[in-house]
């Protein structure tokens, strides 16, 4: 069956360019010019994926982000964002709502379809192939993984995690001690190089800090490597 992914843009030259390039690698569209009509194409829609333009008229993209993220049937929706340059606060705030990736207007199609590619592949892996009921738990001080249903618990709490942000803490679990560099972190959690793009890395991190740590602010579980990435600190995982 073939994917469908949502196109919320409000310049039509852009629409019409996302569905051709979209349908043209084989999946279809559904499109929307608002934020309005994009929440009501979510609500009476099969959808696998959102491309979402950050500035709309009426309900802005951010709405519509954080909207995706608080509803049950949309809240593991792949999102990418699409945002002009000079909106470099507002791409950082899509992020932190939970949003899977972003590209800046103008963009090359090519690089726009490897990264819906990229969060559609990550959508799609549950869990880590042909892996044991046995070791299915990884766990970092009261934190515990579950590799198969993807969830994660804190002292028996469940913690309400993106997609990335799981990605992210299974990475580190997986790694206890080791240095993980951000350009490292984009290939395997994002799919492919970021070329330079590293600031997104640095708000999941900071987002996954503040429902893991009891005081983001003072992180005892994922550590900081100045000038290189991050590490799990060896001496957490269980």
């Amino acid at each position: 069956m073939k994917k469908t992914i949502l196109l919320v843009d409000d310049e039509a030259h852009i629409l019409e360019l996302l569905k051709y390039t979209m349908e043209n690698e084989g999946f279809s569209t559904l499109q929307a010019e608002t934020g309005e009509q994009a929440l009501k194409l979510l609500g009476r829609e099969r959808v696998d994926a959102v491309i979402l333009d950050l500035m709309l008229p009426g309900i802005d993209g951010l709405e519509v982000l954080k909207n995706i993220r608080v509803t049950p049937g949309t809240k593991n929706l792949p999102v990418l964002m699409l945002t002009a340059k000079s909106e470099e606060f507002d791409r950082v705030i899509g992020l932190e709502l939970g949003a899977d990736d972003y590209l800046c207007k103008p963009f090359f199609v090519r690089e726009l379809v490897a990264r819906v590619k990229a969060v559609l592949r990550r959508a799609e892996a549950p869990g880590e192939p042909g892996a044991k009921k046995d070791n299915r738990f990884l766990k970092i001080g009261p934190i515990e993984i579950d590799e198969i249903k993807r969830t994660v618990k804190r002292r028996g709490e469940l913690l309400e995690l993106t997609l990335k942000e799981f990605d992210l803490l299974r990475l580190f679990a997986q790694n206890p001690g080791k240095v993980i560099t951000r350009d490292e972190i984009l290939t395997k959690i994002w799919g492919y190089d970021y070329t330079g793009e590293t600031r997104t890395v640095d708000v999941h991190i900071r987002q996954l800090r503040k429902k893991i740590e009891e005081d983001d602010s003072n992180p005892q579980y994922i550590l900081t490597v100045r000038g290189v990435g991050y590490k799990l600190r060896e001496d957490a995982a269980g």
